[in-house]
C-alpha cells in the first residue's frame, strides 16, 4: 500500500517590522509552533539536517548511530538533530528491537514543506 503523502506548512509573516515564523497544518496531531524569528526557522532547515534528511530517505539507516556514521559526525549531534526534527515533525523514530537492545530507526513523514511568506 502506497504511504499517504504529507506535507507542512510554514507561514513567515512580517509583525511591526520582523519577521516571525508560525507552523501550521502538520500531520497528525502536533500543536501549531511559533518561532521568536528566522534565525529559529533557519537553525530547523539548516544544510545539515538537509543533508541527514536526504541520508534517511535514500540509505534508510537502521539507528541514530547508523546515521551518525553515514554522515562521518559525532553521535550527540545527530541525536540533538534528530530529536528536534522529531518535535517538529519532519520525522518520526520506530523503536525496534535488537537482542537485548532497542534501537530507533530515523523516518521522514513530510514530502514536502510549503514556506508561505506574508507581507
Amino acid at each position: 500500500m502506497a504511504q499517504k503523502t504529507k506535507s507542512m506548512q510554514i507561514t513567515i509573516v512580517d509583525k511591526q517590522g520582523t519577521f516571525s515564523a508560525l507552523f501550521k497544518k502538520f500531520p497528525g496531531n502536533k500543536k501549531d509552533y511559533d518561532f521568536e524569528g528566522l534565525s529559529a526557522l533557519r537553525g530547523l532547515l539548516s544544510n545539515e539536517k538537509a543533508r541527514m534528511m536526504h541520508t534517511i530517505k535514500t540509505k534508510s539507516p537502521k539507528s541514530v548511530y547508523a546515521l551518525a556514521k553515514m554522515l562521518g559526525r559525532d553521535f550527540k549531534s545527530v541525536s540533538d538533530d534528530i530529536k528536534l526534527m522529531e518535535k517538529f515533525g519532519f520525522i518520526d523514530l520506530i523503536a525496534e528491537k535488537t537482542g537485548k537492545r532497542e534501537r530507533l530507526r530515523p523516518r521522514i513523514i513530510l514530502d514536502s514543506i510549503n514556506i508561505e511568506l506574508k507581507l
